[in-house]
């Protein structure tokens, strides 16, 4: 099986920034999936597995996510972590 590449833009939801709580949820998130996977926020870029690179994105309530993912279980990474954006709270 050939990696394949995933990309989505999702947003924030307004009340929610990515500080500790939520970055914690989405750096456990993206760690179950052996993809390489790649958040961009406010010119910034952060390895999604990085709890520090995250909390370096200073991502505010809707602030728009980039989140790219190439391996062989991407797609399924890209989906499941920006429903998780979405749900945040």
């Amino acid at each position: 099986m050939s990696p394949s590449s995933e990309l989505t833009l999702v947003k924030l939801p307004l009340h929610v920034a990515l500080h500790a709580r939520p970055a914690g949820a989405f750096v456990r998130a993206a760690a179950s999936f052996a993809a390489t996977i790649e958040v961009q926020a406010n010119g910034r870029r952060a390895n999604a597995k990085s709890i520090l690179e995250i909390l370096g994105l200073g991502a505010d309530g809707g602030s728009e996510l980039r989140i790219s993912a190439s391996g062989d279980d991407a797609a399924a990474a890209v989906a499941e972590l920006a429903q998780l954006v979405t749900q945040l709270a």
